[in-house]
């Protein structure tokens, strides 16, 4: 079977984008197999994963992404802004604001257009953080988990995360510098720790001022990615619920910027920033 795939990037965070809305490839290969094909940086197109686009029965679309390890997580800001874009732009959708079906619930991401009709940035209404730790999960004996000490095998020191859910799981941790983070260590550690039964994403934030944060992150199905959406929205709300932000924050990720917004009357949380078309192609399966 040919596949005709678009390689698209937020931030450096890379996908495999499909149009799988008939369901013609899940009936070939299923998804966890493909994405292992197809993210293979050496034998494949390469891409922390793919995300496809299928029907929905009561949203405009619906959002289905596989991590490069073939494991399914409920949401992905960074591709969720791939997804707009690409739905746009191949005018699957030809309006700028889409509800959007996730394992996550409805996400709505805005598209904003230049004078040839081509996407800029896209803002999306990522809905309300989750924080109560039953809820996330996280293994807690208080209601939300706010600066929790957490211990680790074969670290000495205690380290403390707060955890929050856009949907899926955050462990953010406040470093005083973020370059002498041991991520894939701590990381990994943090993502298989027995508090966390459906494993985490963890976040390693340097704060810089009330209104900037810098951010490394080890993600959960795929290692070390230069950035995640959901993981900058996460981080936004422990920076604010421990005092060291307003309600709004500009994100360094090494990939680039995020621009993260906290709107208390709605609870929503809001995140703008770019999506970046890399190449397209097709591949035999």
């Amino acid at each position: 079977m040919e596949l005709n795939f678009s390689k698209m990037e937020g931030l450096g965070n890379d996908f495999v984008i499909l149009d799988d809305r008939a369901g013609q490839i899940e009936a070939i290969i299923s998804y966890p197999d493909l994405a292992k094909k197809l993210c293979d940086r050496h034998f494949g197109i390469g891409g922390d994963g793919i995300i496809l686009a299928r029907e929905s029965q009561d949203h405009d679309m619906r959002f289905v992404i596989i991590n490069s390890d073939g494991t399914e997580p409920e949401m992905c800001g960074n591709g969720m802004r791939c997804f707009a874009k690409y739905l746009y732009e191949k005018k699957i959708l030809t309006q700028r604001s889409m509800r959007v079906e996730t394992l996550a619930g409805t996400v709505i991401p805005e598209v904003f257009v230049d004078e040839n009709d081509l996407v800029t940035s896209i803002k999306v209404d990522m809905g309300a953080p989750v924080l109560s730790c039953r809820d996330i999960p996280f293994v807690c004996d208080h209601e939300t988990g706010i600066e929790e000490s957490i211990e680790i095998p074969g670290i000495q020191s205690v380290t403390v995360v707060t955890v929050v859910s856009m949907g899926n799981p955050h462990a953010v941790i406040f470093v005083p510098d973020i370059h002498g983070v041991d991520v894939e260590g701590i990381g990994r550690a943090i993502e298989i720790h027995g508090r966390f039964p459906e494993k985490t994403n963890v976040e390693f934030i340097e704060t810089v001022s009330d209104t900037e944060l810098k951010m490394k992150v080890w993600e959960r199905g795929a290692g070390i990615t230069l950035a995640c959406g959901t993981g900058a929205c996460a981080s936004l709300v422990a920076a604010n619920l421990t005092q060291r932000t307003g309600h709004r924050a500009l994100i360094h990720l090494d990939g680039g910027d995020l621009e993260i917004f906290w709107d208390k009357d709605s609870g929503h949380i809001f995140k703008t920033g770019p999506a970046t078309l890399v190449f397209e192609g097709s591949i035999s399966i």
